[in-house]
């Protein structure tokens, strides 16, 4: 008899015969799992109501406000000993003892000895107060009721009534049983509510003081980013920072280090405070900790500058809010403002703003300036701000070389007399020329000014974007001279000292705009000669110090610690036409970025206040010029112009053709050669427009008639 074979576990390989037998699978039920036990549960419950977020929030504020009251009483009772006792002072001889500083020692010491005199005359005093206040008492008292007697005598006498001698005393008697009566009412809330007040005030004084652990602070304010800057957390960087004698040194204070910490002072976005270093510990150590520092005070490097004031043996460390240089400082003046106007004498250009949050604003009055720094990083635009608000002061001219030839000086089209845009050798050779150019009319000026001290000269900026090109142009003139390089025989170097040496006298100006400063494209000698430098980042500290100088540099200026691509506009400015601190070289400026939509604008606002300017896009020393379309060029859309101004303006279009040969007779046969001459306009000899054009239009008809034969 055969069986059927239940088996109870799947075979991994079925059988495939379809006359083979059904195997059966018998999957037993899962056993119901056990119970979970009450105390797990409520284990678990408690687990996470305990470790639940607003659990924490909740014992965090607890702990957090009983704190501030309890370490706001220990607070003000230090507060109190140190205004009974002479343990400020103590401190204070410690400290400086432990600083080395023995004169202010002796000086605390000396405030000691008088604080404890002035206190053993304040207790000697209180011996003999009671019997003098009780005397005191007495006499008042006295008085007092004689007053109120001869007070109710004379209304007495007055009502013609006996009894109202006593009514002041009387009624002073009634006044005195009212506030009694007062006292007693108010007396047992006060008792109550009382306790409660003075609580409030030590919470008060702990929460200003943030006097809690730092896990107990509300999140924003505990340890990370965000965390404010207390005199305690200063103290905790510069110990921490690693210099051993300055570690020791504060270990041995008694106020644990605070009495090296001037005023914490509010900045623009971000805090200020000196810090005098204790004997054994250079300023420069503290400088060469820049990036620890910062990350001790929880801020990244370029957050925190170092600068070095006059005060000896002193730091003074600006921390930024954290995040806040990131953000836009926004428009410049000159675009907001439609109606501001520039002077070039007077005036500052409003160039962005300080770390403190300021007004930058910088004066261009014969100072020769270097911008320079990283490709990319807002050179040009930094230059441009300041051309376009001088722009607005009509006196001022501009010859401006382009060597990167994009359009970024287009604008000035209408303002510049010579504008020379583009970066071949080519437009290098015509900016060297530009520049020798204005090293004959500095020339000119110069010996002129001798014959008249009294001359002024319309201020004069020659302007280079780009110099490095100029400096490293190989190509040499017919004499063998090279256009550039960095020895005597240079052409650009030459001219651009020449302007260095002598053009502020006569206001020729030498402004420069160059990138990724080397000995080659910046020669030492050029550098030095602008009494304005200004550098953005830049790749190393010796290129911090080609752009700034050493002087700068060492004295904490530190244009290398910028951020490439971050901190584009960001300026670090060695110049004594800018406010700086008292006691620093330099000023870090984040200045308006000013785009060519509002460029334009600013640009066609200053033409409006020219009578129109012809610019010259090139330089030909070759061609021979054609004087009378010169005039009616110089003349632009202005309908007159007094022959001398005209002369002038054919000066600055070419020295070289309209030098001192060209006087009012000279002009005054030009036209008359084409049958108009110069006319005087209210008894002042003037070149009009339509004449000259007239002029113009006669000698095109005569050479017509003329090829026409």
């Amino acid at each position: 008899m055969s069986e059927n074979v239940v088996h109870l576990h799947k075979p991994t390989d079925p059988p495939t015969d379809p006359a083979a037998p059904t195997v059966l699978t018998v999957v037993p039920d899962t056993p119901p799992a056990a119970p979970v036990p009450l105390w797990v549960r409520s284990g678990r419950t408690i687990k996470s109501a305990v470790t639940h977020e607003t659990t924490k929030t909740t014992a965090r504020a607890v702990a957090r406000h009983g704190l501030y009251t309890f370490n706001g009483g220990r607070i003000v009772a230090r507060r109190a000993w140190d205004g009974k006792t002479g343990a400020r002072y103590e401190r204070m001889i410690r400290t400086a003892e432990a600083a080395g500083n023995l004169e202010a020692a002796e000086e605390w010491e000396e405030r000691l000895q008088r604080f404890r005199a002035a206190r053993h005359h304040r207790r000697m005093d209180l011996l003999h107060s009671p019997v003098e206040a009780a005397k005191g008492l007495a006499v008042g008292t006295g008085v007092s009721i004689g007053v109120l007697v001869a007070l109710g005598v004379v209304m007495a006498i007055n009502n013609h009534d006996v009894t109202d001698v006593i009514t002041p005393l009387k009624a002073t008697i009634d006044f005195i049983a009212l506030l009694i009566r007062i006292v007693q009412v108010v007396w047992g809330p006060a008792l109550t509510i009382g306790p409660f007040l003075a609580l409030l005030a030590l919470w008060t004084v702990g929460s200003k003081q943030q006097a809690a652990p730092q896990w107990a602070l509300p999140a924003n304010v505990r340890s990370g980013e965000g965390e404010p800057i207390t005199p305690s957390i200063v103290v905790k960087a510069l110990r921490d920072l690693g210099v051993p004698a300055l570690r020791n040194a504060i270990k041995d204070m008694g106020d644990a280090g605070a009495s090296m910490l001037g005023p914490i002072r509010i900045a623009g976005c971000g805090v200020e405070v000196d810090v005098t270093l204790p004997s054994g510990v250079a300023t420069n150590e503290v400088q060469a900790k820049r990036r620890k520092l910062a990350e001790n005070l929880t801020r990244h490097e370029h957050e925190v500058f170092i600068t070095i004031p006059e005060a000896a043996r002193t730091v003074r460390l600006w921390i930024a809010d954290s995040g806040a240089l990131d953000e836009p400082i926004g428009p410049s003046p000159l675009v907001t403002d439609e109606t501001m106007t520039a002077n070039y004498k007077t005036g500052k250009a409003p160039w962005g703003q300080d770390l403190r949050g300021d007004a930058a604003a910088i004066s261009l009055y014969q100072r020769h300036l270097l911008v320079t720094g990283l490709s990319n990083q807002g050179k040009t635009a930094a230059l441009r701000a300041l051309a376009l608000w001088l722009a607005l002061d009509r006196n001022v001219q501009f010859w401006i070389a382009d060597l990167k030839g994009i359009g970024d000086w287009a604008v000035f089209e209408g303002i510049a007399k010579m504008l020379i845009e583009g970066p071949s050798d080519d437009h290098c050779i015509q900016a060297t020329e530009m520049v020798e150019d204005a090293v004959e009319e500095m020339n000119r000026r110069i010996e002129a000014q001798r014959r008249d001290p009294s001359i002024v000269f319309p201020p004069l900026i020659v302007l280079v974007d780009e110099a490095q090109k100029a400096f490293m142009c190989p190509a040499k003139g017919e004499d063998k001279r090279p256009y550039g390089g960095s020895k005597a025989t240079s052409r650009y170097f030459m001219a651009v000292r020449e302007i260095h040496n002598q053009g502020r006298a006569v206001d020729v100006l030498m402004w420069q705009g160059t990138q990724d400063p080397t000995d080659q494209n910046l020669p030492k000698l050029v550098r030095e000669g602008a009494h304005t430098r200004a550098s953005l980042v830049v790749g190393t500290e010796s290129q911090a110090e080609m752009a700034l100088g050493a002087k700068a540099v060492n004295a904490g200026a530190a244009p290398h610690l910028l951020r490439q691509g971050l901190d584009k506009g960001t300026l670090v400015v060695a110049s004594d036409g800018i406010d700086i601190p008292a006691g620093q070289s330099s000023i870090t400026v984040r200045t308006h970025f000013i785009d060519d939509e509002p460029a334009a604008e600013i640009a066609a606002r200053a033409k409006a206040l020219r009578d129109g300017v012809a610019t010259l896009r090139a330089v030909d020393r070759g061609e021979e010029r054609d004087a009378l379309a010169d005039v009616a060029a110089v003349l632009g859309d202005a309908p007159r112009l007094r022959t001398n101004e005209v002369l002038k303006r054919l000066h600055a279009l070419d020295p070289s053709a309209y030098g001192d040969q060209w006087t009012n007779d000279r002009l005054k046969s030009l036209l008359e050669e084409h049958g108009e001459e110069p006319k005087k306009s209210h008894g002042v000899m003037v070149v009009h427009r339509d004449h000259v054009l007239r002029a113009l239009a006669n000698r095109d008809a005569e050479g017509s008639a003329s090829a026409a034969e």
